[in-house]
């Protein structure tokens, strides 16, 4: 019986250790300074869980996306979902 591995490139890589740090660093704000319900452009009240929640969606699907439609270096995808994210994050 043979088994097949995942490929694991270094963007990937880079990508999954970044989600998480980032749910580390949610979950150690979250005891620090808990959060409450605000409005931003997001059509609905949002904590910060529900806005990194959104967040990560969003960047997988950017990810699928790009590596979908383009034949660019994945890095251009990863710089945009953070950007997204963090947009996400203050305004939403």
């Amino acid at each position: 019986m043979s088994l097949e591995w995942m490929a694991w490139t270094l963007p990937t890589a880079v990508f999954f250790i970044s989600i998480g740090v980032i749910l580390v660093g949610m979950f150690i704000w979250q005891l620090v300074s808990p959060t409450h319900e605000t409005k931003g452009f997001l059509p609905i009240e949002t904590t910060r869980g529900d806005r990194l929640f959104i967040g990560l969606l969003g960047s997988a699907y950017i990810h699928l996306a790009w590596i979908g439609l383009t034949d660019f270096s994945i890095w251009f995808a990863l710089l945009i979902s953070i950007v997204y994210g963090v947009v996400l994050m203050k305004f939403g």
